[in-house]
């Protein structure tokens, strides 16, 4: 297949999307640079556009509680498939937080003062806005790389009590979804639609959906976010790419005060942090012999090296002088093309 490469003009506002071949000519004559985007190869603009006529392009978004996807589609193609996790991990490491500065106050340590005038809720609560923040980061992320003109969402509905007052104020999953989509509109035209409508047309289009939340396949979600973009744009019955894009979080450990249990002795060793030794964690480097991979921790002098794809460490004693700064980056990703190229259904 030829994929479609994302065109942005020299001030990186987005152009409509150009081949692969194509792009290539225009990086071998120098009339465009071309560079990364968590894992999309796209091309800036040395020159001036020829045209900044736009097709209609929307993104499907199908939100869950443990992964998410995107489409974005326009009529006559599908441009990416986007598969992600959600963001699961706040709400623990807020009571960890709370319960260990609780317990510091009770020890001869610097700690910080109790302060009496938070204790009134102030916007969204951390691990709410963490899920609804990853969406709107991925289609800002999504912005930049295509003009996009619509985004139609699933709506998702919080389990209700019969209250309505109750409901609509004090349910986490309600505030997060209304400030999701009053942030989104400030991005392009939101509509939503229900999980029945969804089903109703993936029915019609004769699609199926597989009951493995978690299996890394255009069936899983994506192709509930396929006919949602298709909803908006229309085009052919039956997805042209099915091709997915994966792009995982990375749980970053800020600097603590020290580890939360001592070592022999009594001594608590200090912990976390988010740079190795003049590098950003979760940089995407070159190394001269693991090639692309991103940074994790430090010690000794040393650093540990993550794969893109599974997360797990590939080796802890790299040298600081083997490694090419890439770009930075707070995601893992890597691609899995399906085998026909199309919906696996």
């Amino acid at each position: 297949m030829k994929y479609s490469v994302p065109v942005v003009d020299k001030d990186g506002l987005p152009l409509m999307s150009t081949s692969s071949w194509r792009a290539a000519r225009w990086v071998k004559s120098k009339k465009a640079t071309p560079f990364w985007s968590r894992g999309v190869w796209c091309v800036r603009l040395n020159v001036k556009p020829s045209a900044r006529e736009t097709q209609p392009i929307a993104v499907g978004i199908d939100p869950g509680s443990k992964r998410e996807a995107f489409t974005v589609k326009s009529e006559k193609k599908t441009f990416l498939n986007v598969l992600t996790d959600a963001v699961d991990w706040v709400k623990d490491a807020v009571e960890v937080r709370r319960n260990m500065r609780k317990v510091r106050r009770f020890r001869k340590t610097p700690c910080r003062a109790p302060r009496f005038d938070n204790r009134k809720k102030k916007g969204l609560p951390p691990s709410t806005l963490a899920r609804w923040n990853l969406k709107l980061r991925i289609a800002k992320w999504l912005s930049r790389l295509f003009p996009i003109s619509d985004f139609i969402v699933e709506d998702i509905k919080a389990k209700t009590t019969g209250k309505k007052k109750w409901d609509a104020c004090f349910s986490l999953l309600e505030v997060g979804k209304a400030w999701f989509y009053e942030e989104l509109n400030k991005l392009a035209l939101v509509a939503t639609k229900q999980g029945w409508e969804t089903k109703g047309l993936r029915d019609e289009l004769g699609l199926k959906k597989t009951h493995s939340k978690l299996a890394e396949k255009f069936s899983a979600h994506n192709v509930d976010s396929w006919v949602l973009a298709w909803s908006a744009v229309g085009g052919k019955e039956k997805p042209d790419n099915g091709d997915l894009l994966f792009l995982v979080p990375l749980q970053f450990h800020r600097r603590q005060l020290h580890a939360f249990q001592p070592s022999k002795g009594g001594i608590r060793r200090p912990y976390g942090g988010t740079r190795s030794l003049g590098f950003k964690r979760g940089s995407l480097v070159k190394h001269t012999k693991h090639k692309l991979c991103y940074v994790g921790g430090a010690s000794k002098g040393k650093i540990s090296l993550h794969s893109l794809e599974t997360g797990s460490r590939i080796c802890q004693n790299a040298a600081q002088k083997d490694l090419k700064f890439v770009s930075f980056g707070g995601f893992r990703f890597f691609r899995k093309e399906s085998a026909a190229n199309s919906s696996p259904a």
